[in-house]
């Protein structure tokens, strides 16, 4: 976990494995290999580019949720519930 500290702005970041552990302990999960899950959207529209705003088409990507989901074999997104959040 990164921390960046200034007088009016707190920002923390987590890594990939530090949000996944914290979703399976805030959806209580003691079992399984859990990966982590992004979904995203898409849309375009017309943006202005640069100091004269230069109209550009351009792709708007939003993520419209974070979740879990199970998978059979640990990755680099994923943990095993079992041993970070045990009964």
């Amino acid at each position: 976990m990164a921390e960046i500290k200034t007088t009016e702005v707190k920002l923390i970041t987590f890594d990939h494995k530090e949000v996944v552990e914290a979703l399976i302990k805030q959806q209580d999960l003691h079992e399984g290999i859990w990966q982590l899950y992004v979904e995203f959207g898409i849309t375009a529209a017309n943006i202005g580019i640069g100091e004269k705003q230069q109209l550009s088409p351009s792709a708007i990507v939003p993520v419209q949720k974070i979740g879990l989901v199970r998978v059979e074999n640990e990755n680099p997104l994923s943990l095993d519930a079992s041993a970070v959040n045990p009964e």
